[in-house]
């Protein structure tokens, strides 16, 4: 019989996603299933979930969970088990999954995701007839509890636990008086247990509570032990020692891929990068910028400062001036969104910026830009410079977790050696973005040089199978089940 996991998470590709890990959540369970592990998403019942999840049965009524009446609905995601948390309470709402229409956190968050993590419990405890799992795996602090409850408030305390820190920055910390809200034993108020710093600390708690915690680059599990990237809870990263373990994300080439993507202008291969050229005059034509073989950047993020994009605000003029051109799409921090339309004021034809969020605008810009920036101050994983790699768009990032760990820099040696797939540079700062700019525009004046770092990337294997064995190996190591 195949090792069974609750994977636990607050949102997933295709029904709902926010960023990096909707991707990871939804390509997981293929990923596992490859290596004999059978996996079953659990999402909350968001309005676009209960919308896109068609075929449904409900299989377990809570008369109050934390209050409030719900079900769990059965179906599938794809070919793959779903199980989803119906509670209009505290899902059926307008906005986003975490905040409102204006960008306001739901003032209710701590209550919302308690619950599902209750309910996570629950399901993986046996109070759910015809549900049966080895293992439960968490995803970030919205589903942190559910290792919480498991371990302090359930009749199988002893059932394995993972949790995955897609980004230590949010962490899900709430006042104390919370609390006695909790249904928790009086117990769970300890340093050992939910409390932190005087508060509750959802990610703390699955992080305390958990047999693995689990980052998602190598890089970034080091990183995390020291203050400028453990945000508090350094002193717990070291404390679980060895526990604290990073496996790298994985992208779905079956969705990603040049070769087959249909919301492109012109597949292509690494053996017909010419055809590249179509999906750059897309591009031109889609965002108004001005036709020509210069190169194009791109940039695709949330535009906040931890992914630098402050510092890409400043080299703007400098990257103009030189040529290149720029065409964003993202959305975050109203400054730098008005900073930005104030650099395509100054750079018409030469910068252009879409504010919001587009899947297939994405992939077009992956497949016609000519480098992607990723100037992140810190970065678990990063998927966008991945996606570069695929689709050869040279990723510019900077060299800190799973960029560091995923981009070949194309330094003297590198080059010399024929491994480079992008660029890198130390610290996210005026200075060092404007010199790896200089740096990729002389790189792109070297046709045969750059063509060579392109097909490097698109030869790179970053599919989820090397992953997906490594978080199968590690679901046995802690059930002792063999393969």
């Amino acid at each position: 019989m195949a090792l069974s996991v609750l994977s636990a998470a607050s949102e997933a590709v295709p029904l709902v996603k926010t960023g990096g890990l909707a991707d990871v959540a939804g390509a997981l369970p293929a990923a596992v299933s490859a290596h004999g592990i059978e996996m079953t998403t659990f999402l909350p019942g968001y309005p676009a979930v209960a919308k896109a999840m068609g075929r449904r049965r409900v299989i377990h009524e809570w008369d109050s969970l934390l209050g409030q009446k719900a079900r769990l609905l059965s179906g599938r995601i794809g070919t793959h088990k779903l199980l989803v948390l119906d509670c209009p309470a505290f899902f059926a709402r307008d906005g986003g999954p975490y905040s409102d229409g204006k960008g306001q956190d739901w003032a209710d968050n701590w209550h919302r995701f308690a619950a599902f993590g209750r309910a996570a419990a629950d399901i993986a405890s046996g109070k759910v007839k015809g549900c049966r799992f080895d293992l439960v795996h968490a995803h970030d602090w919205q589903a942190a509890m559910a290792i919480a409850y498991l371990k302090l408030a359930s009749d199988a305390p002893d059932m394995p636990s993972v949790m995955t820190i897609h980004n230590m920055a949010f962490q899900g910390y709430y006042d104390a008086a919370i609390f006695p809200r909790l249904g928790l034993p009086q117990s769970a108020w300890s340093v050992d247990g939910v409390e932190s710093y005087g508060g509750v600390g959802f990610l703390k708690a699955g992080m305390q509570l958990a047999d693995i915690i689990t980052t998602v680059s190598p890089s970034y599990a080091a990183e995390i032990r020291q203050p400028e990237f453990g945000m508090g809870l350094e002193g717990l990263v070291a404390l679980r020692g060895d526990r604290v373990r990073g496996i790298l994300n994985g992208i779905d080439r079956a969705v990603w891929n040049p070769e087959t993507d249909a919301a492109i202008a012109a597949t292509y291969s690494h053996r017909s990068l010419a055809k590249r050229k179509a999906n750059k005059r897309a591009i031109e034509k889609e965002f108004g910028l001005e036709k020509g073989e210069e190169p194009l950047f791109t940039v695709v993020s949330r535009l906040t400062w931890q992914k630098g994009m402050d510092v890409l605000i400043e080299v703007l003029d400098h990257l103009a001036g030189l040529g290149g051109r720029l065409a964003l799409l993202g959305s975050g921090d109203k400054a730098i969104e008005a900073a930005l339309h104030e650099a395509a004021a100054r750079h018409p034809g030469r910068i252009a910026v879409r504010i919001g969020y587009d899947e297939a605008l994405s992939h077009q810009l992956q497949a016609g830009a000519d480098a992607i920036l990723v100037p992140s101050r810190f970065e678990p994983c990063g998927l966008t410079q991945l996606y570069g790699l695929a689709y050869g768009c040279l990723p510019v990032v900077a060299r800190t977790g799973g960029l560091a760990d995923t981009v070949i820099d194309a330094n003297p040696a590198a080059l010399a050696q024929g491994v480079a797939t992008g660029v890198q540079f130390d610290g996210v700062h005026y200075h060092a973005l404007r010199s790896a700019i200089d740096r990729t525009m002389a790189l792109y004046a070297q046709p045969e040089t750059w063509r060579k770092i392109q097909r490097n990337g698109m030869k790179s294997d970053f599919s989820w199978n090397a992953s997906g064995r490594a978080y199968a190996d590690l679901y046995r190591e802690l059930t002792g089940k063999a393969a």
